[in-house]
C-alpha cells in the first residue's frame, strides 16, 4: 500500500490518517452489552501494518472506557523491524480527554517494551486532576478548552511525530475532520447494518465544507473477504 508525503509541510504539523471500521450505515458500533465486531483477522492484520509505519496513535477518552484498547503493534516481527529501524517497538500512544474521565488501570497506560508513557491530551480544566489521579502512568498535556485538534497536532509535531494515525471515536474523528486536520482516510464498510439510532456513528454533527469542497480523492478500493477497504485522500489539507 502506497504511503503519502509523511509530513505535511504547509502546515508543519503530522500526516494525519483517520482510520474505522464501520457498518454499511455508518455505525462504529451497536447498543449491545459488548464490542460490535467489525473487522475480521485480515483486516486486522493490515490495520496492525499501519500501526507499525506511524509514530503515534491517538484515540479518545471514550474509546479508551469503551474498548480499552493497548494501542500496540501486535505482530512481533513488526516490532523488530521497527526496532532495527532505530524506533520504539511501537508507536507513542495518545489519548484525547475532554472530561478528564479515565481510569490510571486502563491497558493504555500499562508500559510495553520500554514504550514512553502515554501522553494525554487534556481540556485544560481536567489537567490538574489527570495529573495527580494518572501519575507516572501518562503525560498530561493541556489541549486548550474544549481540546484543540491543531493543538495537539503542533505538540505531536514538536516532539518529532511524523505521521499520526486516529483510530476514534466519532467524537475525535469529528473534531479532527470539521478542523480540516485529516489527510488520509481509512475506512473499512462491513456487510451488515446496525439500525438503531442510538448507536454510535462514525462520524458526528460538525462544521463539514459545504459544496464540492467536501469531496475526497479515492486511492483504493479493496474487497478484504465481504469487508471493503476505501482509502482517500482528503482534499483541503
Amino acid at each position: 500500500m502506497g504511503a503519502p508525503a509523511t509530513t505535511d509541510a504547509r502546515a508543519g504539523r503530522p500526516h494525519v490518517l483517520a482510520s474505522v471500521a464501520m457498518s454499511l450505515d455508518g455505525y462504529i458500533d451497536d447498543t449491545g452489552p459488548g464490542t460490535l465486531v467489525l473487522s475480521d483477522a485480515e483486516d486486522l492484520d493490515r490495520v496492525d501494518a499501519v500501526r507499525a509505519g506511524v509514530d503515534a496513535i491517538l484515540v479518545g477518552a471514550g474509546t479508551v472506557r469503551a474498548d480499552d484498547p493497548r494501542l500496540l503493534v501486535r505482530s512481533g516481527r513488526r516490532r523488530d523491524e521497527r526496532v532495527a529501524a532505530g524506533r520504539p517497538a511501537s508507536p507513542r500512544r495518545v489519548v484525547l480527554s475532554a472530561s478528564g474521565g479515565l481510569d490510571p488501570s486502563a491497558a493504555v497506560f500499562v508500559r510495553h517494551d520500554g514504550l514512553p508513557p502515554t501522553l494525554v491530551h487534556a481540556a485544560s480544566p481536567a489537567v490538574t486532576g489527570l495529573r495527580a489521579r494518572l501519575g507516572e502512568a501518562a503525560e498530561v498535556v493541556d489541549a486548550g478548552d474544549p481540546p484543540c485538534p491543531a493543538t495537539v497536532l503542533a505538540d505531536l509535531a514538536g516532539r518529532g511525530v511524523e505521521r499520526l494515525m486516529i483510530e476514534g471515536g466519532g467524537a475525535v474523528h469529528t473534531a479532527f475532520l470539521t478542523a480540516g486536520l485529516v489527510d488520509e482516510l481509512q475506512v473499512v464498510v462491513a456487510p451488515f447494518f446496525v439500525g438503531d439510532a442510538r448507536a454510535p456513528r462514525f462520524v458526528r454533527d460538525g462544521g463539514f465544507p459545504q459544496g464540492s469542497d467536501r469531496r475526497m480523492r479515492l486511492v483504493e478500493a479493496r474487497p478484504i473477504g465481504d469487508l471493503v477497504l476505501l482509502r482517500y485522500a482528503v482534499r483541503g489539507t
